[in-house]
């Protein structure tokens, strides 16, 4: 029998949804516009691409800080509105310019999210909270799947970059309206003085530790849409990569979303940070071996993978060490670490790929297997 959820759940995974099928439009073609049409050095496609990052990770520290004091619904929803800006980035013929424009919408993003994820965990129990974050995660991606979709097609047509961008308006207008229509929830209220497991405080940094060494190692997916789209010699073919990584990861958030983990700390180390590495791995395997282009497919699928059981476990664990009047801030402490890694990480990735790509793609696969053998470690005795 399928799951009930508050309907507070539905509203936030469907605004998600129409988020991505918007956003994710730019995202996708945001590498291939840069580099390609407007001619933007490598470099500077992986400068923007730290900043959209790492300033959004005070933006995300920001929002969920504030989540604790304010109404986390009004700030999803000031931020969510905020993120079209991003829309306009094909319009400018400048790379500097219209890279400036794409950061300030990513920012306004990365602020929304850790309001957004209380609004979930406000709306969820304890035991259904995993599932329904993955079912959030499922959405959400499933709209990128969408968006990339859209993203191809109107590419494949002779749409221009600016127009195809603009298009990704109309699904972030819906995206907040779905925001504010949930209703009013209770905070879960827990006893704040009483003093934390040692298990659970080792677990909670320990996944601070990992999501910032997985941020060090996350290149852009930019990075592997325009590996492809070089290799082959076809903007196309370097932008199928997308809707695979998408799908995968969508399909990933639904299958999370109707299992019941109760070991959620090896999934995430294992299936998430490791297997991510894994994808990397398999890329630098790719170019240094000269093997068949057809097997960028299977990484992104890989990849794509590891990255939902991130997405959905992370927050539920997290939930789980700490709630009550400090979630707020844990939550953007969450995005706060990831981001000051993607941060570095897309600048070394960046430089790295100047000198060879094969180098970006094993150096993130190095730090990506290290960050989830950090969290398998110490969190091998947390039980939430």
């Amino acid at each position: 029998m399928a799951r009930r959820f508050h309907v507070n759940v539905y509203l936030l995974s469907f605004s998600a949804f129409f988020a991505d099928m918007g956003y994710q439009i730019v995202v996708g073609g945001l590498s291939v516009f840069l580099v390609l049409v407007l001619h933007a050095p490598i470099w500077a496609f992986a400068l923007i691409e730290a900043f959209s990052y790492g300033i959004g990770s005070v933006f995300s520290y920001i929002g969920g800080k504030l989540a604790d004091r304010f109404d986390p619904k009004k700030l999803s929803i000031i931020g969510n509105s905020l993120i079209p800006i991003l829309s306009f980035t094909g319009i400018l013929r400048n790379y500097a310019t219209a890279g400036s424009l794409y950061v300030s919408g990513w920012w306004a993003r990365n602020f929304r999210s850790p309001p957004r994820r209380i609004l979930m965990v406000e709306s969820t129990s304890r035991e259904e909270r995993t599932n329904a974050f993955g079912l959030l995660h499922g959405l959400d991606v499933g709209g990128g799947v969408i968006a990339s979709v859209f993203l191809i097609t109107m590419y494949y047509v002779g749409i221009s970059f600016s127009l195809i961008f603009l298009v990704s308006i109309i699904p972030l207008i819906v995206s907040t309206i779905l925001i504010s229509l949930t209703r009013k929830t209770k905070r879960e209220t827990v006893d704040e003085n009483r003093p934390v497991e040692k298990s659970a405080g080792q677990t909670y940094y320990s996944i601070l530790f990992a999501t910032a060494l997985f941020g060090f190692s996350y290149y852009s997916v930019g990075f592997p849409i325009l590996t492809a789209a070089q290799v082959s010699s076809s903007i196309l073919y370097g932008l199928l990569v997308y809707p695979i990584f998408m799908g995968t990861s969508a399909a990933g958030g639904f299958i999370y979303s109707r299992i019941r983990a109760r070991r959620e700390i090896p999934i995430l180390g294992l299936f998430g940070y490791i297997l991510s590495g894994f994808a990397a791995l398999g890329i630098f395997l790719i170019l240094f071996l000269h093997a068949a282009f057809e097997y960028f497919y299977l990484s992104a699928l890989i990849l794509g993978l590891g990255t939902s059981a991130i997405e959905t476990f992370e927050p539920s664990i997290v939930s789980r060490i700490v709630r009550g009047s400090k979630a707020g801030t844990a939550m953007g402490k969450l995005s706060f670490f990831r981001s000051i890694g993607m941060f570095s990480g897309n600048i070394i990735v960046g430089l790295l790929y100047l000198i060879s790509p094969e180098y970006s793609y094993l150096y993130a696969a190095s730090v990506a297997v290290i960050g989830g053998l950090s969290v398998l470690i110490a969190g091998r005795n947390f039980r939430g």
